[in-house]
């Protein structure tokens, strides 16, 4: 298992986490994107196991010596007649999540149990951490402001070379939230045909503009602008811009319908922001934050779609506040994918705003229909 918590669990999700605990958001996961540290992971057998990419390009045309790609899988591989293998499973977190993030228990004892939509008796489920997350490279491991400016193309790309290190040549799906769901777009469009299906949760495949892009911009100002940040080169936490990135990010990634049952009073309500950011500030990095959240910057696999023509089942929630349904943009995009659903799920009181894409109760008869669709000819 990762034996590290995840620096800031998408939205994963400072969202994801509060997720289990309270009401499950994630950012960008559930930062917009984000992801906290996650809330007591169920005891899964899983094994953790590291992959070093020599001399690894990013898109900027920087390079890392080393770049460590950690991981954890579930489960064991399985090969069919013709030696593919045939039931690995990609699945991708949220914006300062990892793969720490998706043992959630909303998440994980939904799916990875006997006859769960992902048995891990039948599937092998494979949970990178992705670079600036978890327990691969990133700024806060000593490069600071100077590590490389990677987004998603670089992320699906070490994770596609991870694959190849782990001689898998084929995934059943690839299941992605939050971040993980626009870099499902990505691995589309990318490497079309390597799964056999495609479920993205809580995102939108455009460009990150209008009001997410503000918001991941205004959280990295407020880090940067703090004296204390020192373009990077603190020595400590800058403690004022960092709790202002996080209070944006609590507001972006939670549901208005749960918090307004849980915290029903001021005082409430109050208590409820002190001890999240607190439990959010103590694992928080704020270089690896402004790169985490500055990787969305060139997203956009909009002209690209229609290269997807895998089964896709694509789920986003009425009350995500990151991808607001009155945008109307995915029920314009599912078309350019001529195998593709798109799925809005109603606001109830089992919805958890942008962190919906980690209570897999809600959508997990999605899934099961995906899996049953995507089923490869005998």
């Amino acid at each position: 298992m990762l034996f590290r918590v995840a620096r800031f669990l998408f939205a994963a999700s400072l969202l994801i986490l509060i997720a289990a605990s309270a009401q499950t958001m994630s950012m960008p996961e559930a930062k917009p994107p984000a992801t906290a540290a996650s809330p007591a992971a169920s005891k899964w057998p899983a094994v953790d196991g590291t992959v070093v990419l020599p001399d690894f390009r990013f898109g900027t045309g920087e390079t890392l010596p080393q770049l460590r790609l950690h991981y954890l899988t579930l489960g064991t591989p399985h090969r069919n007649a013709a030696g593919h293998m045939d039931n690995a499973v990609l699945l991708l977190h949220g914006t300062g999540g990892s793969a720490h993030s998706l043992l959630n228990p909303v998440f994980s004892d939904v799916l990875f149990g006997p006859g769960a939509p992902l048995d891990i008796t039948k599937y092998f489920l494979i949970l990178p951490d992705d670079i600036g997350h978890g327990q691969s490279s990133k700024p806060s491991d000593g490069l600071h402001a100077h590590f490389p400016a990677y987004d998603y193309d670089d992320m699906v790309r070490s994770q596609r070379m991870m694959l190849d290190e782990m001689k898998i040549d084929h995934l059943r799906l690839i299941l992605g939230t939050s971040m993980g769901c626009m870099q499902s777009f990505v691995w589309g469009e990318t490497y079309p045909g390597f799964a056999d299906a495609l479920m993205p949760l809580a995102c939108l495949p455009v460009q990150i503009a209008g009001r997410n892009r503000m918001m991941r911009y205004m959280a990295m100002e407020a880090i940067k602008q703090d004296p204390a940040w020192m373009d990077g080169e603190y020595k400590t936490e800058p403690v004022q811009g960092l709790r202002t990135a996080n209070e944006m990010l609590l507001i972006m990634g939670s549901s208005p319908l749960q918090m307004q049952e849980r915290e029903p009073t001021r005082e409430a309500a109050e208590q409820y922001v002190n001890r999240d950011l607190d439990r959010v500030m103590a694992h928080a990095d704020a270089n690896d934050m402004i790169f985490q959240l500055n990787s969305s910057r060139n997203y956009d696999p909009s002209a690209h779609l229609d290269r997807i023509t895998v089964p896709v089942m694509w789920i986003n929630s009425a009350d995500d506040f990151i991808n607001p349904p009155e945008l109307g943009i995915a029920e314009k995009m599912v078309k350019q994918m001529p195998n593709a659903r798109f799925v809005l799920i109603p606001i109830s009181d089992a919805t958890r705003g942008h962190g919906t894409h980690t209570v897999a109760s809600v959508w997990q008869n999605y899934l099961i229909e995906l899996l049953k669709e995507s089923e490869p000819k005998p």
